[in-house]
């Protein structure tokens, strides 16, 4: 048994194997569609975690310093506060599950290509 992250582990089984990604905890999940070459805003969250899961290859991911090149399926971990961006080189989709209090507002954009107002209040 593998821990990924707190409530989160991967268990082998003579069948194969599962994944689990929290364990009765009120969470919001979304799926990500990412168009080739675009990218989220830089930005970070004060309420909430948030787990990515990649559900198809050409994402780069940033949390905090860390570059990440996701591979499918592999979880990534972003705690609140850290500053962090998704990067797809081509069309992409991530599965996204938020813990904590999840509200749209609770986006502090630090960088945004598209022109969007800077710190999002709460």
């Amino acid at each position: 048994m593998k821990k990924l992250h707190k409530d989160f582990l991967h268990v082998r089984k003579p069948w194969g194997s599962f994944s689990q990604y929290c364990k009765e905890k009120k969470v919001t999940v979304k799926i990500l569609e990412v168009k080739a070459g675009e990218s989220l805003s830089l930005q970070y969250h004060k309420l909430r975690d948030e787990l990515w899961l990649p559900l198809d290859s050409g994402f780069v991911a940033e949390v905090d310093e860390r570059i990440i090149h996701a591979r499918i399926g592999e979880p990534i971990f972003v705690p609140r506060k850290s500053r962090h961006r998704l990067s797809a080189k081509k069309k992409a989709r991530v599965l996204e599950i938020a813990f904590g209090k999840f509200d749209e507002k609770d986006i502090v954009r630090l960088e945004d290509k598209y022109g969007r107002k800077g710190t999002t209040k709460i």
